[in-house]
C-alpha cells in the first residue's frame, strides 16, 4: 500500500483510477473494497462526487472544499466524459437522442436529461481489461459510446443508454474537464499539484 505522508493541514489532490467493484469511499462494505486499500491517504481527503461500484475510471480526492463546490454545484456545469461499452451497434440516431436529452427515472420521478455530447467511439478506446470481464454474447455485437455530461444524476449514463435501447455493459469515466484518465491503470493513485489541477480544470486559483 502506498503511503502519502503529507502535512495534515495542507491541501491535497489525488487522481485515482477507481477499479471495477470498488466503492467511492474509504471503507469496504457489502463485499466491495474501499479506496482505503489503494493507499494510506491523509485523513482529511474525500472523493469529489462518486462512481458506482460497477463503474470505473477517474476519481478526484481532495480536502479542498472550494474545489468540491465548484465541481459538484450544478450551476457551474462542469463537464465529465464517460466511455460506455453498450450492447448492440449504437446508431447515429441514438446518439442524437442522447445529445438532445432523454427521460429517465430519478427516485421515482421523470427527469429529462440536459443537452449532452454523444458520439460513437471508433476505434474502441484502449483500456485495461476489466476484472471480471463483461458478459459476451456471440450473436450480439457491442460498441463504444462517448458521452459528455454536465450533470450527475444517480446511474445517469446507464439509464440514458438503456432509454435509447442500448444497455451499458462497461462504464469508464475518462475525464473531468481537462483532467484525463490517460494511461492510468486500475488502482493507480497520482498526487496532483494544486496549480496544475486548477489549470486543467479551467478554474482560477483561490
Amino acid at each position: 500500500m502506498m503511503y502519502f505522508g503529507l502535512m495534515a493541514r495542507a491541501q491535497h489532490y489525488f487522481l485515482v483510477y477507481k477499479p471495477y467493484g470498488y466503492l467511492s469511499q474509504f471503507s469496504p462494505a457489502d463485499g466491495h473494497e474501499g479506496l482505503g486499500s489503494l493507499g494510506d491517504f491523509p485523513k482529511t481527503v474525500y472523493p469529489v462526487g462518486r462512481l458506482d461500484h460497477d463503474s470505473e475510471g477517474l476519481l478526484l480526492l481532495t480536502n479542498d472544499k472550494a474545489l468540491n463546490h465548484q465541481l459538484l454545484n450544478p450551476r457551474f456545469a462542469h463537464p465529465r466524459t464517460y466511455w460506455a461499452q453498450v450492447e448492440g451497434a449504437i446508431t447515429p440516431t441514438a446518439c442524437d437522442r442522447l445529445a438532445a436529452g432523454v427521460d429517465i427515472k430519478i427516485k421515482g420521478k421523470t427527469h429529462h436529461t440536459l443537452p449532452a455530447r454523444a458520439s460513437l467511439l471508433d476505434p474502441d478506446p484502449v483500456l485495461p481489461e476489466r476484472n471480471p470481464p463483461i458478459r459476451f454474447r456471440k450473436s450480439i455485437p457491442t460498441s463504444w459510446l462517448q458521452l459528455e455530461l454536465t450533470e450527475g444524476k444517480n446511474r445517469q449514463v446507464r439509464k440514458m443508454t438503456a432509454a435509447v435501447g442500448f444497455p451499458t455493459l462497461r462504464l469508464v469515466r475518462s475525464s473531468i474537464a481537462g483532467v484525463q484518465l490517460g494511461s492510468m491503470q486500475p488502482g493507480e493513485v497520482v498526487p496532483m499539484p494544486q496549480k496544475t489541477l486548477y489549470r486543467k480544470l479551467g478554474l482560477q486559483l483561490p
